[in-house]
């Protein structure tokens, strides 16, 4: 007879894996903040700690790319000046 192993359920600032992608920016800085004070509250095991560092690292890098493309969307840099992006109209 084979023993199986049981694992915990995550807890929901853990459940989405780290390479998830959130639906929304706003989405993303929710679960950012939520995993930090988790990590910050010293209550989680070592292992969950490894998980919510990556996923947090994956949303910081999500969250990085949002605000780049937004912000390449509204201005473009011409000799010094900011300009409104003009690829909208």
């Amino acid at each position: 007879m084979t023993k199986t192993k049981t694992t915990a359920a995550p807890s929901d600032a853990l459940a989405a894996p780290p390479q998830e992608s959130p639906k929304s920016y706003e989405l993303a800085v929710q679960e950012l903040d939520a995993l930090v004070q988790r990590m910050e509250s010293s209550q989680l095991p070592l292992d969950q700690l490894l998980v919510a560092y990556q996923r947090g690292a994956y949303l910081l890098g999500f969250c990085r790319d949002k605000l780049q493309s937004i912000e390449d969307q509204i201005k473009v840099l011409d000799e010094g000046q900011l300009k409104p992006w003009q690829g909208a109209l």
